[in-house]
This record gives C-alpha cells, structure tokens and sequence, in this order.
C-alpha cells in the first residue's frame, strides 16, 4: 500500500486530522457529509494499523494475532479491510469478553475485546472523528484527550477548592459505559456527521454481541447492547470517545440551565468520574444533578454519591484525596492532595502478589525488576501532594515482602533482618526506594 514519495502517511495523517479539526473549530455548527472515504484511505488504515500493534492486546473471538496478520502480510490485509468498507460489506464481529480485578478485593468489571480487524476499523474512524469531536468538548472533559491528563483533573479540583468551592458533591455514576442510550448518543454523533455508513458504523459498534465462557469448556453469545439499546464497550478505541460525547451533554446541560451560576458551581469529569465544587449548597447541587442525569438517562448510584464540605470533610478523586492535611514540619494544616488509603493498600496487595510463594523459583533480579517496574510506575502516577507518607509506607511492606521472599528462597529461619537488611535490598539488589530522604526521583519533591 502506497504511503506518497513526499510524505509518510502519518505526517499525511496528521495534515488530515488537522484539517478537520480546524474547519470544526471555524463553524460550530457544520455538519460533515463525507467521511467515510477517509476511514478506508491506505494511509489512515496504516497508522491505525501501527496504533493497535502498538498498544498490543489478546486477540478477539477469531483468535487472530498480530503474529498471523504479519506472516500473511500487513499491507495485503488491510487492503482487504479497505475492501469490505468501501464496498459495505464490512461486518464487526462479536466481542470477547473477560473480567478484570478492581481494586476493590473480589471485585470485577467487564470488558470487551474486539477482534484485530474490528479494533484495525475503529482506530481508523477515530482517527477521522476524534479531532471533530475535541473540537466541540468542553474545558471541564480532561480523559482521553491531548494535552490533558487525570493530573490536571486533580490539580483543577484542588484550585477549585482553594479558591471557596468548598461545597461538593462527589457523584458516582452506576456502570456509566454500560449505561449510554445509543438513540441519545447517535443524536450527538449526528449533530456534526451526516455521512450515513459513518453513522452506521458506529451503529455496528454499539450493538457488537458479546461472547464469553460459559462455565461448561464452551462459549456463550448474548447482545444485550442491542436488545436495551444502551452500553459502548469497554474495550473497544472507540469507546472513549463515544462516552465523552455522551457526557459532554451532561457539562455544557450544567451551565445552560444555569446550575452554575446558580451554585457558583464548576464541573470536573474525568471519564465516568465526576465532581461539582461551588459555594452554595451541596445538597441542592445533587438535587440538580440527579434531575439532569435522570433526563440523560444515567443512573446514580445514591449510596456511593456524597455531599461534603471541604475542609471539615474530604473527597476521593481519581486516586487522590483532596480534603485537609497537615505540614510535617509545623503541624499547620492546608487543603491539599495525597494519595487515598484504598490506593496505598492496592499497590500493597500487588506487591504481596509478586513476592508470593509460588514465584519461589524465580531469580532474585527478576522479582526485584518487576517490583521496581510496579512501585516506579505507580509512583509516576501519585506524585502530587502530601506523598511521603504513603511512599514510606509501601518502602516498608516492600522491603518486608522482598525480605520474607529471600528468606524462604535461602531456607533462612531466623535472623533474616541480618542477613537482608534494607540497606542491602536497595543498595545491593537494586529494590527502588520510593522515600524521597534517599532517592533522586524527580517525584520525591513534589
């Protein structure tokens, strides 16, 4: 497949994405006829190709791997992919379910993974989409989009409190994924796209069949998504941008019906999370947000949904507590940010996993590497606010876990402390230290 002699497909690609995205900006209310010749142009099925290899994953109920597409040739199969959606007989086919851990312990949710061919076709329309709809997404939106992340989430909650928004409600969507109204989110995909295989398509996406084990060495199908007509996939590239479009009814619905000036009232979302911060009443606020998400057709789950008042009490957000802390040095107490408890014991449990008796025969670089791999990249993630307490607390139950780990390794029953004290684990066998009084990780300060 040809890819120009000027320019690499994803420089052409990029060129692209911000055509789109420039003309959606210039005319808000412009509705795009035809795009669905651009989801099939060998260049964007190439870079879509190159994102989905990337990020990698198991294969669908196909069982097709990027190890099969690439023995029979990459460019030969995409070329039949382009096929199928020029010519509209593209089909998606069922997605494989599995169940992922929560962190809560013994719970799980659902997700979906689409076969190669299906997640190849997505990327490809997100590619064309996505930069029309971030045009259209408002400030208060920070999941999956470019130049944010869940830290500025976090960082815009906390300046939201210190500035006297100190009136919050903590909302908790029930399965908000699960729960999307396909007429509903159609309608919003179709305020901007008229192209009618597009729409289609995304039509065909939602209404995927699900096939899972069925406990007895065989498998079940069932499509629950088109029988309720509700539900994006969770698993599936398209999906993030489909829930962001959803909710982005939910945020700009706050200040047209002038909740926010109302409340004095801001909106952070991140995904299905969700915090109002204002200064007026927290509980008139939930009044209003239940009334808007009934209209919208999004449950609540009232048990988990909160009203507090920032600093007598604290919200969890992302990870992070926003709530009143104290300064180790003076004892004075700020509004600030640190890690939740639930976060600290999460990472706790996974490194009592690594150093499990059944990893007994393992060598001790390799438990050390992927203990390190663990507490770096969560470390990475919880590096705003007051963190030096949780990060001494994981340094001790990793030192305590690797210790006790070496101890049955060299049949050692006593004196363990002696012959693998921490100086030893970190210095010797290289244990990273997340406790910023000894590291030069640029996190320690934060």
């Amino acid at each position: 497949m040809g890819t120009g002699k000027s320019l690499t497909a994803p420089e052409r690609v990029r060129r692209l994405r911000a055509a789109l995205h420039a003309k959606a900006k210039e005319a808000a209310g412009y509705r795009f006829y035809t795009l669905s010749d651009k989801v099939w142009r060998d260049d964007v099925l190439l870079v879509a190709w190159g994102e989905v290899r990337r990020n990698g994953g198991a294969p669908g109920v196909d069982g097709e791997t990027v190890a099969d597409i690439e023995a029979r040739g990459v460019e030969r199969w995409l070329g039949g992919l382009a096929r199928e959606l020029k010519e509209g007989t593209y089909r998606p086919k069922a997605v494989r379910r599995v169940w992922i851990a929560k962190k809560q312990r013994g719970k799980y949710r659902a997700l979906g993974i689409p076969c190669l061919r299906d997640r190849v076709a997505q990327t490809a329309a997100l590619l064309v989409l996505s930069p029309i709809v971030e045009a259209d997404l408002a400030p208060e939106q920070y999941a999956y989009r470019p130049g944010r992340s869940a830290h500025d989430a976090v960082n815009q909650a906390h300046r939201l409190v210190n500035t006297g928004h100190c009136e919050g409600v903590d909302a908790d969507l029930s399965d908000y994924f699960g729960q999307i109204p396909h007429a509903e989110l159609l309608h919003c995909v179709a305020r901007r796209v008229s192209d009618g295989r597009m729409l289609g398509w995304v039509k065909a996406w939602l209404e995927m069949a699900v096939e899972e084990d069925d406990g007895r060495g065989g498998t079940r199908r069932t499509n629950r998504a088109r029988r309720e007509r509700k539900g994006t996939p969770q698993g599936a590239p398209i999906s993030p941008l489909l829930s962001n479009l959803y909710m982005r009814r939910f945020v700009l619905g706050w200040k047209v019906l002038g909740h926010a000036q109302r409340f004095k009232a801001d909106i952070v979302n991140y995904a299905d999370d969700i915090v109002i911060l204002g200064k007026e009443s927290a509980a008139a606020m939930r009044e209003a947000v239940e009334d808007m998400l009934k209209r919208l057709k999004l449950p609540l789950n009232a048990e988990k949904t909160r009203c507090v008042r920032v600093p007598e009490e604290s919200f969890d957000f992302l990870g992070y507590r926003v709530g009143r802390n104290y300064r180790r040095d003076t004892g004075r107490a700020y509004i600030g940010t640190r890690p939740t408890q639930a976060s600290v014991q999460s990472i706790c449990r996974r490194v009592s996993e690594l150093t499990a008796r059944r990893y007994g025969r393992l060598d001790p670089e390799v438990v050390v590497g992927r203990l390190n791999r663990l507490m770096t990249g969560w470390a990475n993630y919880f590096h705003l606010g007051q963190v030096s307490p949780a990060y001494a607390a994981i340094d001790r139950h990793a030192t305590r876990r690797l210790r006790r780990w070496l101890c049955r390794k060299h049949k050692v029953r006593a004196g363990g402390y002696v012959r693998f004290p921490d100086r030893r684990l970190w210095e010797d066998l290289g244990l990273t230290r997340l406790a910023p009084r000894t590291t030069s990780f640029p996190w320690a300060k934060a």
